[in-house]
């Protein structure tokens, strides 16, 4: 068993809500590996209360956070300095308290690609068709542009997804009406909502139009895997879930927290993975 010490190194994981989120157990099970004197907490923070509550978790001595839905956008807000990474993606989902300063990074799109090749797939293979216009969807598309990738918003919410599109400059932008038809056009399709997540309304996406060569993407993670990918799945498409991204987005926010370069293996997947459906 490991017992903290005054000296322990603290971080954690804030969302609204939160405890679908499989980091502590990510980040408890690489702390345990490492023997590290550290913890990794899960910090549900309501919306209006997180421009308060964060800045106080660093002067309570935190090393820093990962943040998930609905805080990725805020998150960017209060940060002091932001690194390149989410300087593109226009959020954050890594935060660390070092020297009295907030630094925020987003290491969403390093780890989606980092997913999309330890599957096999190659993120430059063809046109990529994202699905939503968040936090998450500016990351992805930025670090697949970034790749060569030509990218495409579909959003509910039209203006969402033109003010995305003006963000990553050459991104173009489709009618949510229009998902399921257009997919002939593209080599990759990517949730990046919240739609198919438990406790979340379905994401209704049609793949009869999907040429044999695409590649379905869901960053949604719990259940392990989507309605989404079961279809493609299904269909005989090639599918890549989100809880590999999980995973490989996560290594840099360990390393700056607590000091030590984690692995990312099939064990840890398992781990992770737990009672996950």
């Amino acid at each position: 068993m490991r017992l903290l010490t005054g000296s322990a190194r603290l971080a954690g994981v804030t969302g609204w809500p939160v405890a679908h989120s499989r980091s502590p157990r990510l980040h408890g099970t690489w702390l345990a590996r490492y023997s590290i004197d550290g913890a990794y907490v899960p910090l549900p923070i309501a919306p209006q209360d997180f421009a308060t509550v964060v800045p106080a978790l660093a002067k309570a001595g935190f090393a820093g956070l990962n943040v998930t839905i609905p805080h990725k956008e805020a998150a960017f807000a209060i940060c002091d300095v932001v690194d390149p990474s989410a300087a593109r993606a226009g959020a954050v989902n890594t935060l660390v308290f070092r020297n009295g300063k907030i630094t925020g990074s987003n290491t969403d799109g390093a780890g989606f690609i980092a997913n999309l090749r330890a599957h096999g797939v190659n993120p430059a293979a063809g046109p990529a068709l994202l699905l939503g216009a968040g936090g998450a969807a500016r990351a992805i598309g930025a670090a697949l542009q970034d790749e060569g990738v030509a990218v495409t918003i579909c959003n509910r919410t039209a203006e969402r997804a033109a003010a995305l599109a003006l963000q990553l400059p050459g991104a173009k932008t489709l009618p949510w009406a229009q998902r399921s038809a257009a997919l002939a056009d593209y080599a990759l399709l990517v949730n990046t909502t919240s739609l198919g997540m438990a406790k979340q309304p379905p994401l209704e996406v049609d793949l009869s139009a999907a040429p044999h060569h695409l590649v379905v993407s869901d960053i949604v993670y719990v259940p392990l895997q989507t309605a989404l990918l079961d279809a493609a799945q299904a269909r005989g498409l090639q599918i890549v879930g989100g809880l590999g991204m999980l995973l490989h987005q996560a290594v840099l926010g360990f390393e700056a927290w607590f000091g030590v370069t984690p692995e990312v293996d099939e064990a840890l997947y398992r781990i992770v993975a737990g009672d996950l459906l």
